[in-house]
């Protein structure tokens, strides 16, 4: 296709006689390129100029503007330094020229322009860098390097920042550079003639790119990006940047660097070094403190430009006034740094692609995204014709009347069409943006609960001067919810504790301001379940997940668990990062079925499959992680490896709130001696430690809590005997040495992670111990005894004790691994079990009946209180889901239904280990 068939549109000249003197020109041009020329020329002096002194190379560039635009950008590679000066400008004027008529024609997009402009710096930064870089080689001015260096700017860098690091260059644009240099490549002796160097280069590059000359100018280079510009070299070292972003780093940086990009120079070197700042930009919790942030800066840039007022279109600031480019970049930024840590796909440079992917991840709606983006182009459409006129860095709309002519002629538009256009596009942008900056204006607080609101400013979260501001903007609306409750002064009461165990404030009363339902969601959390509000207080990040986007999608399943635990621990840098990875995921997805199971969206029973699925995915994700760091030290382990067995509750599948973990550890040295590491140990002690370094990653208390409780009593020989058991030994003990309650525990033992082919083996082994133990004489006596123990050993604490007690849960499974063992069954839950058995379809449904009360029971009260449910320590939300989940319609009938079914099932049991009729044959 040719130029004039891909034109679009034209601009209308607004000075007739410029325009056809420029047109004349280029006599043998299509109708329609001598239209856009005139146009072009009889609105821009500067394009007027660009066409009389590019015109022969103009011609033959039209045939293939893109392919010219590329030929142009890629000689510059070329240019020897004496030649950079004018070789770079005659470069800018063909670019500036070309893209220019091609943006005017509709024959490329604003993202076709934009990007042709950023490779335009970015080859211009970047030749000049390397011809100085080789010059100072050259004077033996950077030790240790040769002139090969020079092909990598030896170790120098120039990140884009702003617009040119998302290839968003706007027609007359400064570049906005930070230029570093890689410290490692030279000896320490050797740093400073390094950096006295770096810093001539770049202020040498600077120099040459702005100067204006009889050809022009490149681009004007602003270098005041960079670290403190005010005390620092225009060039420092990397390891410099990463000490102050790390220290002092604001999040205006933080958002600056959403765009950055190494563009020239030692781009590998520029690549980790923006690498290493990811955690500085993206923060692993939801930042919604960004917000204010961001809006404290909007005020800040309105307040110095004078630029605040109503919208006026007469010297309107398009990029940094109301409605403005700058707030519709702001309001992607904020949104991209609030959730960008957590969802890698929002971390577009682009400002377009950021609220496309804000919208895909549901953080912005569809429409606001299509109407920003429709509204950014058109405002960098007016700000690039603004530009043209002139050449000069200008956003204002003119304040004259035959400024406001020149514009509409330039977009080929009427002046009133014009204006009425901007106006609605300035003001739908400042509607749609400011309502997200903006706080809104504090209610009234209600007068209720002085006695305990007036020691809040007293707690941790509430120390700082921002923390308060914030929170008194929130607390009205959190009072006025407590008024709502069923009982305001105990869900007040739990509130008040759930802040008093807050460290810290900004970023959870930030998250409460930009998300009113999480507002209902603490104190419906508070009022009813104070052991949730208690993890609440010590977990506040969990609070992240509930507006992530999937918090009450479908349960994933536990294999689709553990891959997403994989990939998240994947992505951490170190061992420790990859465990606290794991442990605030784990908190998130434990936290949602608690509210789930609050809500009644799911049941007890499925409560119990997800707390045991999560538990099988963490001890799947972490396990690897665990076998390989101890691996760096002392190689991997001799012969396939070790599986973890999950027992009790955790193998027969179903985990309350705060269980902890029943676990083995069985391995396979298959003959090896030791392990092959730096460090090499006996095949027992590397199992041993190895077993010792999972329980400590699970289980020790670090910045980011614990995963879970770990207890190994129920290994062959109980506590006695040997962290790690091995294979070679496991089915021999358990044939010959093990007692009747490890066959117990045996039949609820399940394998949870670790090689494929020794779990296989370890579950045959499991099913050839059951069978061979099912005839054994001494099963029912055994368990008998062990019934008589527990029950002298601890006493029910209370009626609602759902655990422990005849006919109780623990006596119930109980009873339902005995009939496993006896029958030789391999299911693992209480119902497989006790299925399992010849007991009768009465005696069946007396034990499962009470089971299923009693667990309904003791999920909730784990939930609620983190303890066997005390009534008299329950309020009026936590007693309603008490009802709710059990159908009783008072505790007082729940009480008399739990003691009816424990004693129909501990009669059922009775009769089982009695041994008159063996029911449990």
């Amino acid at each position: 296709m040719t130029f004039s068939s891909r034109m679009t549109r034209s601009p209308d000249a607004f000075d007739p006689e410029l325009g056809q003197e420029a047109a004349t020109a280029f006599g043998d041009a299509p109708s329609e390129v001598r239209a856009l020329i005139a146009g072009a020329a009889g609105c821009s002096p500067y394009l007027a100029g660009l066409l009389q002194k590019e015109a022969d190379w103009l011609r033959g560039a039209l045939d293939a503007p893109e392919a010219a635009v590329e030929d142009v950008i890629g000689g510059i590679s070329t240019l020897s330094l004496p030649q950079l000066s004018d070789g770079l400008r005659q470069a800018k004027r063909r670019t500036a020229l070309l893209v220019g008529l091609a943006d005017l024609g509709g024959v490329f997009t604003l993202e076709d322009v934009t990007r042709a402009l950023s490779q335009l710096a970015d080859a211009a930064v970047n030749v000049a860098l390397r011809r100085l870089v080789e010059a100072e080689i050259t004077r033996g001015k950077l030790p240790g390097l040769t002139p090969d260096d020079a092909a990598t700017a030896g170790g120098m860098v120039s990140i884009a920042m702003g617009k040119g690091g998302a290839y968003e260059l706007n027609y007359s644009s400064d570049i906005d550079l930070i230029c570093l240099f890689d410290e490692t490549r030279f000896d320490p002796d050797a740093y400073h003639d390094a950096r006295a160097a770096f810093v001539r280069v770049t202020r040498k590059m600077a120099g040459l790119l702005s100067e204006l000359t009889g050809e022009g100018y490149v681009f004007r280079t602003d270098l005041r990006l960079r670290p403190d510009p005010s005390v620092t070299p225009v060039c420092l070292s990397m390891e410099a940047a990463e000490r102050y972003y790390e220290s002092v780093g604001r999040t205006w940086e933080r958002a600056a660097y959403i765009k950055a990009r190494a563009a020239s120079g030692d781009i590998a070197a520029g690549e980790r070094f923006l690498k290493t700042l990811r955690p500085f930009v993206w923060r692993k919790h939801l930042d919604f403190v960004a917000i204010q942030d961001a809006h404290d800066m909007r005020l800040r840039i309105r307040e110095h430009k004078g630029l605040g007022g109503p919208i006026s279109l007469p010297g309107h600031n398009m990029k940094l006034g109301r409605g403005g480019i700058r707030e519709i970049e702001f309001f992607t930024q904020t949104r991209q740094l609030i959730a960008g840590g957590r969802d890698a796909s929002l971390r577009a440079r682009g400002t377009v692609d950021g609220l496309a992917a804000l919208a895909q991840a549901g953080w912005v709606p569809d429409s606001d995204a299509a109407i920003l983006t429709d509204h950014y182009r058109a405002h960098r459409e007016v700000e690039h014709r603004l530009q043209m006129i002139g050449d000069a860095q200008t956003h204002d709309l003119p304040n004259t009347e035959d400024g406001f002519a020149r514009l509409a002629a330039f977009m080929g538009r009427s002046v009133a069409d014009l204006r009425r256009d901007l106006k609605a596009r300035l003001e739908e942008v400042h509607s749609l943006t400011e309502g997200f900056f903006a706080p809104a204006q504090t209610a009234e607080t209600p007068d209720f609960g002085e006695d305990v609101t007036s020691r809040w400013l007293t707690y941790p979260a509430l120390r700082s001067d921002r923390a308060v501001e914030i929170f008194n903007r929130i607390k009205p609306q959190l009072l006025k919810a407590l008024q709502e409750a069923a009982k305001p002064d105990e869900a007040l009461a739990a509130l008040d504790g759930f802040l008093s165990r807050l460290p810290a404030g900004v970023q959870v009363f930030s998250l409460f301001e930009a998300n009113p339902q999480l507002t209902q969601l603490i104190v419906d959390i508070a009022s009813t379940a104070p052991a949730l509000a208690e993890y609440l207080g010590r977990n506040a990040a969990v609070f992240d997940a509930v507006i992530g986007g999937d918090f009450f999608a479908d349960w994933p399943g536990a294999e689709a668990l553990q891959a997403d635990l994989t990939r998240v621990v994947g992505t951490a840098p170190d061992y420790e990062a990859r465990l606290d990875a794991a442990r605030r995921w784990m908190k998130e997805w434990h936290f949602r079925i608690g509210v789930h199971h609050l809500r009644g969206l799911i049941s007890a029973d499925v409560a119990g499959q997800h707390y045991a699925d999560l538990a099988q995915a963490v001890l799947g994700g972490v396990f690897p992680v665990v076998a390989a760091q101890f691996a760096t030290k002392h190689g991997d382990g001799p012969g396939r490896g070790a599986v973890v067995v999950g027992m009790g509750s955790l193998g027969a599948g179903r985990l309350h709130a705060a269980s902890d973990l029943d676990l083995i550890v069985i391995y396979d040295g298959q003959g090896g001696e030791a392990s092959d590491g730096p460090r090499p140990l006996p095949t027992r002690t590397y199992y041993a430690r190895l077993t010792q370094s999972l329980v400590t990653a699970i289980s020790a208390p670090m910045a980011e809590g614990r995963l879970y409780e770990v207890d190994m009593r129920l290994r062959p020989s109980g506590g006695q005997g040997p962290v790690a058991t091995s294979f070679a030994r496991f089915e021999p003990y358990q044939m010959e040495e093990a007692w009747t309650w490890e066959h117990l525990a045996l039949t609820r033992a399940r394998v949870i992670a670790g090689d494929a082919t020794l779990a296989k083996d370890v579950e045959a082994a499991r099913a050839r111990v059951l069978a061979a133990k099912a005839a054994g004489d001494t099963v029912l006596a055994d368990v008998a005894d062990m019934r008589r123990r527990i029950a002298q050993a601890k006493d029910p604490q209370g009626p609602f004790d759902a655990k422990i007690g005849q006919g109780r849960l623990q006596d119930v499974e109980l009873a339902g691994q005995t009939v496993a063992l006896k029958s030789g069954a391999l299911g693992r839950s209480t119902a497989q079990q006790v299925a399992a058995g010849s007991l009768d379809a009465a005696d069946k449904a007396a034990l499962m009946q009470a089971a299923g009360l009693c667990w309904t029971v003791q999920a909730a009260a784990q939930l609620l209180q983190g303890r066997s449910l005390d009534a008299g320590q329950l309020g009026e939300g936590g007693r309603r889901f008490i009802l709710r989940e059990t159908g009783a319609d008072t505790l007082e009938t729940l009480a008399e239904q739990m003691a009816e079914k424990s004693r129909d099932a501990a009669d059922v049991i009775a009769t089982l280990l009695g041994g008159g009729d063996e029911k449990g044959g």
